[in-house]
């Protein structure tokens, strides 16, 4: 049985009579610190689990083994899987992460406040990705409410390890066997939907005019995928000395090196390997200096998502309500960023990002100060879910 426009109806308006509901969830949420680092998120958890039971939602607690943790650079991670089954059929996972980074200086709003001004919530995380917490909550017992015999289930992915790669998150997850999804969406930041994104490569290392020379050759390199243009390098972190009058005898760069869908990631880290290797035997040290030596470590590769051919009714689903709901277009694009949808690709779980957020990330000022989301941005992507989990389990 299809779903009509009644049912349509009838979604949304449980969403608009819960709305106040769903904003005081979000508020909870944004209450809670989650600094990452230094990465302390068990208490979040724990919040978000009881809260969930209050709409009773049983949320299963996987904590990562502290000796893992520690190990990882972070304090303490436990992620949540709810559960809810409905009958046979496709279990589509929905995934948002609760860690952020700090939230620096510069606001005008407390950082966890969740203060409201003119229609839109102020807080770190609002908008990447504490809002889709709510949306995918809301969106799920907006679903439930219409009491149909639906087929397969719903599984609420809440994780914190995004900020650090996702492998203590979802990774985590999915190679204990904890959870194998038939298709996912994850949490997104923007009205699109997202097919695909880029990887990124972050090393620490001695040598930068090498690689700015680098970062320029990639501009000459164009990524087929609409909304990613082509790879990218950054040194984000420069660190090293004792004194403004001591030469520093260590100095560590900290690179992300974004890769576009149709790089051979192995290729694009030998590449990285060889330019320093070069630049370090190039270099004449002073008479009497010592010789440039270099370490190379890989903190994290993260590979680049690539849309599987499953994805298909996701992305049609989501495009056809959005488009009803927002009244505009909703194109299927990729991304420069990189999310923890990739470690569910990887394992051949189709998925795609989409969630509550503006027409563009910097709109919404994620991971900068004064970070916000519009409340009826998250009430409409509530909305979206919602319809699109109906389409797939009806």
């Amino acid at each position: 049985m299809s779903a009509t426009a009644q049912q349509y109806a009838q979604l949304d308006a449980w969403i608009d009579a819960h709305f106040d509901e769903q904003v005081k969830f979000l508020q909870a949420l944004v209450q809670v610190p989650t600094d990452t680092p230094p990465g302390n998120n068990a208490p979040h958890a724990e919040r978000t689990a009881e809260l969930l039971k209050g709409f009773g939602y049983e949320a299963e607690k996987h904590a990562v083994p502290q000796a893992d943790v520690k190990a990882y650079g972070l304090e303490s991670i436990t992620n949540l899987i709810v559960r809810r089954k409905y009958g046979q059929g496709k279990t589509i996972a929905l995934n948002a992460h609760g860690d952020v980074v700090p939230p620096g200086e510069g606001w005008t709003h407390d950082p966890y406040g969740g203060e409201i001004e003119n229609g839109a919530m102020y807080g770190r995380a609002t908008a990447v990705s504490k809002s889709d917490f709510s949306t995918f909550t809301f969106a799920t017992r907006a679903l439930e409410s219409l009491g149909l015999p639906l087929k397969g289930g719903v599984e609420l992915h809440f994780t914190y390890d995004e900020e650090f790669g996702g492998e203590m998150g979802p990774g985590w997850l999915l190679a204990k066997g904890l959870t194998k999804p038939d298709l996912m969406i994850a949490a997104g930041f923007s009205y699109q939907v997202v097919t695909a994104h880029n990887g990124p490569r972050r090393r620490a290392v001695h040598i930068l005019n090498a690689l700015h020379a680098l970062n320029a050759d990639y501009k000459k390199i164009t990524s087929t995928v609409e909304g990613i243009t082509h790879p990218y390098l950054n040194v984000g972190q420069i660190s090293g000395g004792t004194n403004t009058n001591v030469m520093p005898g260590k100095v560590v760069f900290k690179l992300d090196r974004r890769m576009i869908p149709e790089e051979n990631p192995a290729e694009v880290e030998a590449s990285i390997r060889k330019t320093i290797e070069e630049a370090a035997k190039s270099f004449n040290p002073p008479r009497g200096g010592k010789l440039l030596k270099v370490d190379i470590r890989r903190m994290l590769l993260a590979n680049a998502m690539k849309p599987l051919a499953g994805n298909a009714p996701l992305v049609d689903a989501i495009q056809k309500h959005g488009g009803e709901v927002f009244g505009e277009p909703i194109p299927a694009v990729g991304t420069p960023l990189y999310t923890d949808v990739r470690l569910y690709v990887e394992r051949g779980i189709p998925g795609v990002i989409y969630g509550a957020g503006p027409r563009t990330v910097l709109e919404s000022h994620a991971k900068r100060a004064d970070e916000r989301v519009q409340l009826e941005d998250v009430r409409r992507a509530t909305k979206v879910v919602a319809r699109t989990l109906l389409d797939l389990l009806n």
